[in-house]
């Protein structure tokens, strides 16, 4: 979860690795007038090349921003759009789209795993100190 700018999804449901390359995070009100944060990857199985824009609605951001805590940041937003694109390539699901949106629930699960993996990082460098 550390890197956002590059790293593996799947296998996918035919058994494919993806290699996924971070491309931009941009405020969707600029493209599309959309009141969202959208999160641009490239990603390729070695034959097939594609990209995907996951998109998440600013308003959902900022709510599950203030109720834990957690800054709204380019990085969070990013490792979010992350986890939303590792779940798509391992279930196939929306896999024929090139712009997904991620639901509010979705997104609060995502968090939970991101601050599960900040907080074992904080414990392992503790425990080396």
């Amino acid at each position: 979860m550390r890197n956002f700018r590059e790293f593996e999804a799947g296998p996918d449901p035919f058994g494919r690795p993806w290699h996924v390359r971070f491309k931009w995070l941009q405020t969707a009100i600029s493209l599309r007038h959309s009141d969202s944060v959208d999160v641009k990857f490239l990603m390729t199985d070695g034959t097939v090349e594609t990209e995907k824009t996951i998109s998440m609605q600013h308003r959902d951001l900022l709510e599950l921003s203030r109720s834990n805590g957690t800054p709204m940041t380019d990085a969070w937003c990013s490792r979010l759009a992350m986890l939303h694109l590792k779940y798509l390539v391992e279930s196939g699901e929306d896999m024929e789209k090139n712009l997904v949106y991620v639901s509010p629930k979705e997104l609060a699960g995502y968090d939970a795993r991101i601050r599960h993996w900040e907080a074992e990082q904080v414990r392992a460098k503790r425990g080396a100190a």
